[in-house]
């Protein structure tokens, strides 16, 4: 089983900045991609940023110069630093894994979402 468990949210004035982490555990054979994502009340989820396992990343476009997704060497922590922040990037976070199982079994896997909220 695979666990995420996200930090990092909380309530910032526009401008400000926030780091996001997103740990990883369980027993998994390869992370093929990591990923947040956020929803805004009433709205759907959309992607805010993506990392490869080769580390190739992808940006929304509202958030492109201002977010930076990264990760640590042993793979096992997913990061969303956010700077400049505006207050449409409120909304709940989640971070994402495209995982392959020991049974080559490739799944995805949500973490419980953290909130951030900004303020003008």
């Amino acid at each position: 089983q695979v666990q995420l468990v996200e930090s990092g949210g909380g309530l910032v004035q526009a401008g400000g900045s926030l780091r996001l982490s997103c740990d990883i555990s369980g027993i998994i054979f390869s992370i093929n991609t990591m990923g947040w994502y956020r929803q805004a009340p009433g709205q759907q989820r959309d992607l805010v940023a993506t990392m490869t396992s080769g580390g190739s990343t992808n940006y929304a476009g509202s958030v492109k110069g201002r977010f930076t997704i990264s990760r640590d060497s042993a793979k096992t922590t997913v990061y969303l630093q956010m700077n400049s922040l505006k207050p449409e990037d409120t909304g709940v976070y989640y971070c994402k894994v495209d995982v392959t199982a020991i049974s080559r079994v490739r799944t995805n896997y949500w973490g419980q979402g953290t909130q951030v909220t900004v303020s003008s």
